[in-house]
């Protein structure tokens, strides 16, 4: 393995905390990361690495050479990019995280147009909807929709998603139709929504007619954490839910759910990219910003 290979082999480490995650993520055996990081480290006469049973941490002297090789590594993958395809083809593995409904409704579906432009890329899509750790579970890039915490991802802003209020025609015919938040608290039902980040049941939210925002408690008989269970629910005609319009529209269109109170929608929610600053150079996710950037546009809030 040469010097470059063992810097790759040393930043996908020290970025995962575990040679079995780093040897995982590389698709070689973990003998040869473990084999790369000794060699790197006699051929430095440092150690790099603190190593213990359940984790790997940074020397001093392995944090200013991982400060030193990231450029390096980036600069590299942008030259390899460049000559490697002649018709400005991108290749390789990108790990892409969403939303479960976003993967489901939205990038799924529009798939195959995007690997037929770049056949040599390869997508890895999980989808879930709680925050994960990018760097520890080797994730490129993830969707996020909502106010983010601040952390040393790097950000790119999309824009923002609508947000509708949505029954069962089930639903309105027993509870009747509210015109207003107001109308909620009394004779109205929701579906719960817990935060998976801290398990707190949302608020119903609105904006009012002076682009004011408020808050309103009303009680649900159901409380769920996942969107396709909030979804099934208000189906099932057991309460008033907010949901972005996109993931809803066929639902709409059948008539199995009714837009409620258009004038009193919740704020729209920003949509954002999120990735390790590591890879931020690479064309693989310039590929895909652009195209999932494209794929969002008609569902932003203009």
């Amino acid at each position: 393995m040469d010097r470059f290979d063992q810097y790759r082999v040393f930043a996908q480490v020290a970025d995962m905390g575990s040679f079995i995650k780093a040897a995982n993520a590389l698709e070689v055996p973990r003998a040869s990361v473990s084999a790369a990081i000794q060699q790197l480290e006699t051929q430095l006469g440092v150690r790099l690495l603190h190593r213990t049973t359940r984790q790997v941490r940074l020397t001093a002297d392995g944090e200013q050479l991982l400060e030193r090789v990231r450029p390096l590594l980036a600069e590299v993958e942008d030259i390899d990019q460049l000559f490697h395809a002649g018709q400005r083809q991108v290749s390789g593995r990108l790990s892409i995280d969403a939303p479960s409904r976003v993967a489901r409704r939205l990038i799924a579906p529009a798939l195959p147009g995007l690997l037929r432009r770049h056949p040599r890329l390869e997508l890895v899509l999980s989808s879930t909807d709680r925050a994960i750790d990018l760097v520890q579970e080797g994730v490129d890039c993830a969707v996020r929709i909502g106010t983010l915490d601040d952390s040393s991802l790097v950000v790119r802003p999309l824009g923002h998603i609508a947000l509708i209020n949505c029954a069962s025609p089930d639903y309105l015919r027993e509870q009747g139709e509210p015109r207003r938040p107001g109308d909620l608290p009394a004779g109205h039902w929701t579906v719960g929504y817990a935060s998976p980040k801290t398990g707190r049941e949302l608020p119903w939210e609105s904006l009012s007619e002076d682009g004011a925002g408020q808050l309103t408690q009303v009680p649900a008989r159901v409380v769920v954490n996942n969107a396709e269970s909030y979804i099934a629910c208000c189906l099932a005609g057991l309460g008033l839910i907010q949901i972005p319009r996109f993931d809803v529209q066929h639902l709409l269109d059948a008539g199995k759910l009714v837009e409620v109170m258009p004038a009193f929608r919740a704020a729209a929610m920003p949509v954002s990219l999120l990735y390790p600053h590591r890879r931020q150079r690479s064309r693989r996710l310039a590929v895909f910003h652009d195209w999932f950037a494209a794929l969002m546009q008609p569902h932003l809030d203009s």
